[in-house]
C-alpha cells in the first residue's frame, strides 16, 4: 500500500515553512558568530542515517503483560509498511533490520516490498534466544553455548540460515545475541561454556561471505541473571579479536551496568578496530529500551562526540541501528522520535569546536574543555533538522504530519486486531 500521501506531507510543511525559515536563519546567523557554517551542518544532517528494527513496529510488552495497540503488523511486510511511513517523514531511516524467524518471508518478496518502501536492509538478527514451533531442541539452558552438541548445530545452522536470507535481499551483517548464561553459581563451568560459545561462533564465521561482517552484541544480564556468556565489551571484544577482521563489536546502549561510562568502551573499540555499530535506545534501571534521548540525552550527545572526534579513523564504518521496546506509546511515533534525537546528537556532536577543545586539553584546563562539549550540546539544532527533512520531502513535524494522516487508524480497518497476554517482545 501506499506511504504517506505527499499531499498531506505538503499540507503540513506549509503551515511551518516561513517559521523555519525565519529559525533557520537565526541560527544560521548565531552559527557564523562561532565560525560555523550551518549549510554544512545541514549536508551532514541530510546524509545521515539509522536503521530501524522490523521488531519495533509493534507494541513489546512488560515480563507480565502486552498491551497491544490498534493497527499492529500482523507480519513483516505489514512491518515494512510502517518503516517506510517513519521514513517518509524522517527521511534518516533508509534501511530496516530484519529479526529471523519472525520476519522469514520469500526473499524476492521482501526485496519487492522494500523497494516500495523506499528501503534498504541492514544487518541480520539471529534468534537463538526462543524456542520456535517444531523446532528439535530446546534453548532453555543455552543454544551457542549450550552443553549438548547437538544444541550447538542448531543454533550456528540457524545463523547460517540468517546469513542466506540476508545474501538473497542485499543484508551484509549478522548481528548475534544470545541468552546463554545461568542463574545459579555452579550450574555451568564458566570457562568451558565460553569455550563452546567461540567454537560455535566460528561456524558461524566461516560461512560468511567475503563482503559480510560479524557483529558480537553484549548484554550484563537478562535472561541470564548470575552469568551472561557475552556479558561485557571485553567478552565481546575477546570474542572479535579471536574470530577474525571481519567480526566487530556491536554496542547497545541499554545493555550495561548504571552509570557506566559507555563513551569511553566506544573509544577502545575504535582504537581496536573492531566497533561496528550501534543498537540505540535509551534506559534508566538497565536494559530498558526506552526511546533514544529520553533519559540521558547528554550521555548520548557524547557517543557522538567520541565517533565525531574519530570519524576518519582507519576502516570505520559503523552500523547504526535503533533496538527499542514500546509498550505505553504508538510505535510508529516512538521509532520517528528515536530516529530525530539520534540525528539530533550527530549534529550536536559536529558542532564542537575541536582546535578549541584541543587547546584546553593540551594545557589541562578541564573547566573549559567540558564547556566547550556542553556549548554544542546546548545549542538547539532543531531548525537544522527539520531543513534536513523539508529538503528531501520529509516533514518539518514529522510526529504532527504522521497524526494528521490517520495512518494508524486506517490500517486498523484491514490489519487484525492483536492479542495482549503474556510479557515478551513482538
Amino acid at each position: 500500500m501506499a506511504m504517506i500521501d505527499s499531499s498531506i506531507i505538503e499540507a503540513e510543511n506549509a503551515a511551518r515553512r516561513a517559521d523555519l525559515a525565519e529559525d533557520y536563519d537565526a541560527l544560521g546567523a548565531r552559527l557564523a558568530r562561532r565560525g560555523i557554517e550551518i549549510e554544512a551542518l545541514t549536508a551532514r544532517a541530510v546524509a545521515f542515517g539509522v536503521a530501524v528494527p522490523s521488531w519495533g513496529t509493534g507494541t513489546g510488552g512488560t515480563r507480565f503483560a502486552r498491551f497491544p495497540g490498534i493497527g499492529e503488523p500482523a507480519g513483516i511486510f505489514d512491518k515494512l509498511d510502517d518503516c517506510g511511513v517513519i521514513h517518509a517523514l524522517t527521511r534518516a531511516t533508509p534501511r530496516v533490520s530484519l529479526h529471523i524467524p519472525w520476519d522469514r518471508a520469500d526473499p524476492a518478496l521482501l526485496r519487492e516490498k522494500a523497494e516500495e518502501a523506499g528501503l534498504g536492509f541492514d544487518a541480520m538478527n539471529s534468534n537463538s534466544f526462543q524456542d520456535q514451533p517444531g523446532q528439535a531442541r530446546s534453548y532453555k539452558f543455552g543454544s551457542l553455548s549450550h552443553t549438548d552438541a547437538a544444541t550447538r548445530a542448531q543454533a550456528v545452522e540457524h545463523n547460517l540460515d540468517c546469513i542466506e536470507i540476508g545474501r538473497a535481499i542485499g543484508s551484509r551483517a549478522l548481528t548475534v545475541w544470545i541468552g546463554d548464561g545461568s542463574n545459579f553459581p555452579g550450574q555451568t563451568s564458566l570457562s568451558r561454556q565460553f569455550d563452546r560459545y567461540l567454537d560455535s561462533m566460528k561456524a558461524i564465521y566461516a560461512g560468511l561471505p567475503p563482503d559480510w561482517r560479524l557483529f558480537s552484541e553484549h548484554k550484563i544480564y537478562e535472561p541470564a541473571f548470575y552469568s551472561t556468556v557475552v556479558q561485557d565489551w571485553g567478552t565481546s571484544l575477546m570474542t572479535a579479536q579471536e574470530l577474525g577482521p571481519k567480526a566487530q563489536c556491536l554496542v547497545d546502549l541499554g545493555h550495561h551496568a548504571p552509570n557506566v561510562n559507555i563513551e569511553m568502551i566506544v573509544a577502545r573499540l575504535i582504537r581496536a578496530g573492531k566497533l561496528g555499530g550501534f543498537h540505540f535506545n535509551d534506559s534508566k534501571y538497565g536494559d530498558d529500551d526506552l526511546d533514544s534521548g529520553t533519559i540521558e540525552p547528554f550521555r548520548l550527545f557524547l557517543v557522538f562526540n567520541e565517533l565525531v572526534e574519530l570519524e576518519d579513523s582507519p576502516g570505520l564504518d559503523l552500523a547504526h541501528m535503533i533496538d527499542q521496546s514500546h509498550n505505553v506509546t504508538d510505535p510508529i511515533e516512538s521509532l520517528i522520535v528515536s530516529a530525530c534525537e539520534i540525528q539530533r546528537a550527530f549534529v550536536q556532536a559536529s558542532l564542537v569546536d575541536r582546535t578549541a577543545l584541543e587547546a584546553y586539553r593540551q594545557s589541562n584546563d578541564a573547566l573549559m574543555a567540558a564547556a566547550t562539549l556542553r556549548a554544542a550540546f546546548r545549542t538547539d539544532v532543531e531548525p537544522i533538522l527539520q531543513m534536513a527533512r523539508l529538503r528531501q520531502g520529509g516533514a518539518i513535524d514529522p510526529v504532527a504530519c504522521f497524526r494528521a494522516s490517520g495512518w494508524r487508524a486506517t490500517v486498523a480497518e484491514r490489519r487484525p486486531k492483536a492479542a495482549g497476554g503474556g510479557g515478551g517482545i513482538v
